[in-house]
C-alpha cells in the first residue's frame, strides 16, 4: 500500500488566508455595527446643523416619538426572527385607538337601557386583548391554513383597518380624557404622565425591551425561536413545538401593536382609525437596520432599539433642520432599502468569512491519504 502526503501549505499561502479571514472578520464587525454607526452619524450632522437638537429637553422628545415605533419593532423582531413579517401592526394600532375611544365615551347596553363606563385598566386590557387576537389569527393562517406571512398579514391589515373604520363609521373619537363622575379618567397616564421625570412611553419601551430580552436570552422559548428562525426543519425534528412558536410571536407582536396605539391615542387624546398607517414600515426598517435577518435566526433587542433610534432621530432631525415633507419620506424610503441591501451584503461576508476561516483551518494541518 502506498501512501501520499499532500504538499506543505507555503507560508505564504498561511499568511495571505489568515489575512483574508482577519479583513473579512473587520468587514463583518462593521456590519454588526452598522445601527450603532448610523446613530452616531445622525448625532453628529444634526447636532452641527441645529443647536437645539442635542438638548436634554429635545432628546427626551424624541426619545418619547422613538418609543412608539421601538414598542412595535420589539413585536416585529420576535416575527422577524422565525423568519416571518408582520404587515398588520399599523392596522392594529389604530384598531386599538378605536376601541379605546369606543369603550371610553360608554358601551350602550340596550337590555338594561343604560350606558355603561369601563375602568381605564379594563380599557387598556380589552385593547391589548384585541390585538392579540388580530395576532392569533395572523398565527393560525401561517400555521394551521399555511398562508404566506406576506399575505396571511396583508390581509390582516385590511381587515383590521376596515373594522376600525366601521367601528367608528370613519369619524375620531375626540376627548378621551374621561370624566371623574364616570370613573373613567386616568387614559392620559400613558401619553403625558411622567413618572420620575420621563414619559411614561418610554417607561414601557424600557421594560418592553427588558422584558423581551429575558425572553429570548433566558427562556426556551428564546432558543426555540432562533432554531425556528435559523433552520425551521431541523428545528421540527429536533422536537420544537415549531408552529406554537409561530404562534406565539405573532400574538405578542399584536399585543405591542395594540400597547402602541393606546399610547398614542392617549398623547392625543384622541383616536382616529387611520392612525398607525405605515408604522409597519418603520418597525420592519427599525429591526433590519439593527442588524436582524429578513430570512430569520438573527437579531438582538440592543440592535432592534438602536435601529428605532436611527429612524425616529433621523425623522425628527430632518424636521428640525427644516427638510420638506416630501425629501423626509424620499429619505426614509432610500434608509429602508440601504438597510435591506446592508443585511444582505452581511450575510455574503459571513459565508466568505466561514469560507475564509475553513480555508485557513484546513492548510494548517497538512493532508495525508
Amino acid at each position: 500500500m502506498t501512501t501520499t502526503t499532500a504538499p506543505a501549505p507555503s507560508e505564504h499561502d498561511t499568511t495571505e488566508l489568515a489575512a483574508t479571514a482577519r479583513r473579512l472578520s473587520i468587514l463583518n464587525g462593521l456590519f454588526e455595527l452598522r445601527a450603532f454607526i448610523a446613530l452616531a452619524v445622525l448625532i453628529v450632522v444634526f447636532s452641527l446643523l441645529s443647536d437645539s437638537f442635542l438638548t436634554v429637553t429635545n432628546v427626551i422628545t424624541m426619545t418619547k416619538h422613538v418609543a412608539i415605533n421601538a414598542v412595535i419593532a420589539l413585536g416585529m423582531l420576535l416575527v422577524i426572527l422565525k423568519g416571518g413579517i408582520d404587515l398588520s401592526v399599523g392596522s392594529i394600532v389604530g384598531l386599538s385607538g378605536v376601541v379605546a375611544g369606543e369603550l371610553l365615551q360608554g358601551m350602550s347596553i340596550g337590555v338594561l337601557d343604560v350606558v355603561a363606563y369601563p375602568p381605564v385598566w379594563a380599557v387598556i386590557v380589552l385593547c391589548i386583548a384585541v390585538g392579540m387576537l388580530v395576532g392569533l389569527v395572523n398565527g393560525i393562517l401561517v400555521t394551521r391554513f399555511r398562508v404566506a406571512p406576506f399575505i396571511a398579514t396583508l390581509g390582516m391589515l385590511y381587515v383590521a383597518r376596515g373594522l376600525a373604520l366601521l367601528i367608528s363609521n370613519g369619524a375620531t373619537y375626540p376627548n378621551l380624557g374621561g370624566s371623574p363622575a364616570l370613573g373613567n379618567t386616568g387614559f392620559g397616564f400613558l401619553g403625558s404622565g411622567r413618572p420620575l421625570g420621563l414619559p411614561t412611553s418610554i417607561w414601557l419601551m424600557a421594560i418592553l425591551a427588558a422584558a423581551v430580552a429575558l425572553l429570548l436570552v433566558k427562556s426556551p422559548f428564546g432558543r426555540w425561536l432562533y432554531a425556528t428562525g435559523g433552520n425551521e426543519r431541523a428545528a421540527d425534528l429536533s422536537g420544537v413545538p415549531v408552529n406554537r412558536v409561530k404562534t406565539i410571536v405573532y400574538v405578542v407582536s399584536g399585543a405591542c401593536a395594540a400597547i402602541a396605539g393606546l399610547i398614542i391615542a392617549s398623547e392625543l387624546t384622541s383616536a382616529a382609525p387611520q392612525a398607525g398607517e405605515t408604522y409597519e414600515l418603520n418597525a420592519i426598517a427599525a429591526v433590519v437596520i439593527g442588524g436582524a435577518a429578513l430570512s430569520g435566526g438573527r437579531g438582538t433587542v440592543r440592535g432592534t432599539l438602536v435601529g428605532a433610534f436611527v429612524i425616529g432621530f433621523l425623522a425628527d432631525g430632518l424636521v428640525i433642520v427644516g427638510v420638506s415633507t416630501f425629501w423626509q419620506i424620499l429619505i426614509k424610503g432610500a434608509v429602508i432599502v440601504l438597510a435591506v441591501m446592508l443585511d444582505q451584503g452581511q450575510q455574503r461576508f459571513q459565508r466568505r468569512q466561514g469560507a475564509a476561516a475553513s480555508a485557513a483551518a484546513a492548510v494548517t494541518k497538512p493532508a495525508s491519504h
